[in-house]
């Protein structure tokens, strides 16, 4: 996550798309010329239009027509002549050596894996009977259904997927027998190879949690909705355009690969529909402050009076801070600037093979303590009040440790967004946490020059949700050959950051593998931290379904800081649970002014209030904010203004 979530933002787009007319992507000059192969094709060999968009199909017959054979025959010979083309550019990539070998480690990681799995039953026949037996039973079900239904009797069927599970929507996945039978079968297989994961014995369970999550890769990837002859919209818009719409994917696909420099880069929304500054991260403000891992932006007053305290926000430099100020409606820096607050934010370096030597401690002292300083500087306050989210939830949270330990008392309240400082429930992120794959990472960005680039961390976030974030625009985009919507969180999540090495490697062996900062083990700057002796109020955000942070495992921080703390759960999940307007009316949030033990317990108390969360957390920090006094203008102070926000830090990419 966005880590990359942003993950629960998949569904906008779908739903933007009746408000905003899909556009062509802008080709990189790169991939011009594979894809103009189309361009150079005879009047009769080139598709007749474009591919149809979502609203078109939307809007069309649900029918298999009858297509015009001659068209279809050359247009799908074309298609294949892109994809060849595409293979062969993904071969020419000149990492494509050091990929295959990554790749056949990773292969021989998950063989290892599954092997253990398979002989936990192998130890026991039995065991593997009754596995045989329960998918046999599964099968004569599922046959005996749907003999009855063609004989007309209305079955309910034995295998349905989940709620928020968009593959099988399309109406011929239930109406039409044949594609149904293929939904079924697939539904049934898939839960059969999970259970035996779930029920296998005698393994460990850190391999349970990577075979689980394998296993559900592969049944993702083979699900019958993600190929042309087994998912009935993609059929039959290949039968109503010629096969249009597959060399408009492979023309896709070919960009993809050219963009991602001979990787494919899936385009989850239309890149070129924002700017940094104009339409996006447009709250006015400037930059006041800047060393080698971060500027510092504050923001124009919006009020005439603020509280004297001001407010500095750590985002998560893993991504992007502008997740938090997507545009006016979203932007939870501008919602506080209306409040009345003083607003800083830090915006993180994207670095490169310059700054791999940056440890978590430089993240501290260059980050956390260098902010404290400037912010002192600009406005003459000593005293403001912080947040943390996610990994700079986490920096915060061990910034607060070393400076109770040096008796630095400059901030006097945290706000930590889905932030985590124990990981022994840290979610599916630890099914990639293990020395083995830490030791492959350093050799990666060893490899790299010295950092993890951000495609890979971009990639891992999206395997966590890979039908949502993978599957779904493989099939939108190169299948049924639709350009992707128009949709700001997305374009934030596909705006990548890199990681210098010797950060990220402390980060994962200290916090997820050994789990040191909740142990109180952990060293930093000198000091060894604990969290037991940071005393100031601390409101911890969490969201009921975040995969990244998962609440349970926020919840646990309510037993190892020192002060008053107060726990809430929002609607929703790591993205969409912080970033929750209460003009939109959106979601829900839970209150409960006890911390019982267990979060199941905390629930069983809590409130279900019905919108966004940032009024309770607001009314909370305004009473910790001071009087009010006249608002402060960026340069006033002793900085003086370097840019216009949002800085030239953020407009960096990550050409991996």
């Amino acid at each position: 996550m966005s880590l990359k979530e942003t993950s629960e933002a998949a569904d906008a787009p779908a739903k933007e798309a009746k408000k905003t007319a899909p556009r062509k992507r802008k080709q990189s000059a790169k991939a011009k010329p594979a894809a103009a192969a189309a361009k150079a094709q005879p009047d009769a060999a080139r598709p007749a239009a474009a591919a149809p968009t979502k609203e078109a199909a939307d809007e069309a017959p649900r029918e298999f027509v009858m297509p015009d054979l001659g068209r279809l025959a050359i247009n799908l010979l074309h298609a294949a002549n892109l994809g060849q083309k595409a293979a062969r550019l993904l071969m020419k990539n000149e990492d494509a050596a050091s990929d295959m070998n990554h790749t056949l480690h990773d292969l021989q990681r998950v063989g290892k894996t599954l092997m253990d799995i398979a002989a936990s039953y192998m130890r026991n026949p039995a065991k593997i009977v009754e596995a045989q037996a329960a998918l046999f039973e599964g099968y004569l079900n599922l046959m005996s259904n749907m003999t009855r239904r063609l004989f007309g009797e209305d079955v309910p069927p034995v295998a349905e997927p989940s709620r928020s599970d968009k593959r099988f929507r399309d109406p011929d996945w239930q109406e039409n027998l044949v594609f149904d039978l293929m939904k079924q079968s697939y539904l049934l297989t898939s839960k059969w190879m999970t259970d035996r994961v779930k029920l296998a014995e005698g393994v460990d369970p850190h391999t349970r949690e990577k075979a689980d999550f394998y296993v559900r890769q592969m049944a993702n990837a083979m699900s019958p909705s993600n190929f042309l002859f087994t998912n009935p919209e993609i059929l039959r818009t290949t039968l109503a355009s010629n096969g249009e719409n597959l060399v408009s994917g492979m023309e896709h696909l070919l960009e993809d690969i050219e963009r991602g420099g001979g990787h494919i880069q899936i385009q989850q929304t239309d890149m070129s529909a924002f700017r940094l500054g104009e339409n996006i991260a447009t709250t006015p403000g400037k930059v006041i402050y800047q060393n080698d891992l971060m500027q510092l932006i504050q923001y124009e007053p919006t009020t005439e009076k603020v509280y004297k305290r001001p407010l500095v926000i750590f985002p998560p430099w893993i991504n992007k801070y502008y997740i938090l100020d997507l545009g006016p409606e979203k932007s939870l820096i501008k919602w506080c600037l209306d409040q009345g607050y003083t607003v800083f934010v830090a915006s993180w370096v994207n670095p490169d093979a310059r700054l791999a030597l940056k440890t978590f401690d430089a993240y501290m002292f260059e980050g956390v303590y260098a902010a404290l300083d400037a912010v002192e500087q600009a406005t003459g306050e000593k005293e403001v009040n912080a947040i943390g989210y996610c990994i700079g939830g986490t920096l915060l949270a061990c910034s607060l440790a070393h400076m109770a330990q040096r008796k630095d008392e400059r901030i006097k309240s945290a706000t930590f967004l889905v932030t985590q400082v124990d990981f022994t429930e840290a979610g599916e992120l630890k099914v990639f946490i293990d020395e083995e794959q830490i030791s492959d990472i350093e050799r990666q960005m060893h490899e790299k020059g010295g950092y993890l680039s951000g495609s890979t961390m971009a990639t891992t976030f999206n395997m966590l949700r890979s039908n949502d974030l993978i599957w779904n625009y493989v099939v939108n985009n190169y299948l049924l050959g639709r350009e992707p919507m128009p949709f700001d969180i997305l374009f934030w999540n596909s705006d990548a950051t890199r990681l210098p090495s010797a950060m990220h490697v402390f980060y994962l062996r200290e916090c997820y593998l050994e789990n040191k900062l909740a142990e109180g083990r952990m060293e930093l700057g000198g000091e060894t931290l604990d969290l037991g002796k940071v005393k100031v109020p601390v409101y911890l955000q969490s969201s009921r379904e975040d995969h990244i942070s998962p609440y349970p495992s926020v919840y646990k921080a309510t037993r190892l800081f020192g002060g008053p703390v107060r726990f809430i759960c929002a609607g929703s999940g790591h993205i969409a649970g912080v970033i929750n307007p209460p003009s939109s009316g959106k979601y829900n949030h839970w209150t409960n002014d006890d911390l019982p033990p267990t979060p199941d317990k905390w629930f069983e108390g809590a409130k279900d209030n019905k919108g966004s969360w940032w009024p309770d957390w607001e009314q909370w920090l305004s009473a910790k904010s001071g009087p009010m006094v006249a608002a402060r203008t960026p340069g006033d102070g002793k900085l003086k203004v370097l840019e216009d926000a949002p800085g030239s830090y953020v407009l960096v990419k990550s050409e991996d």
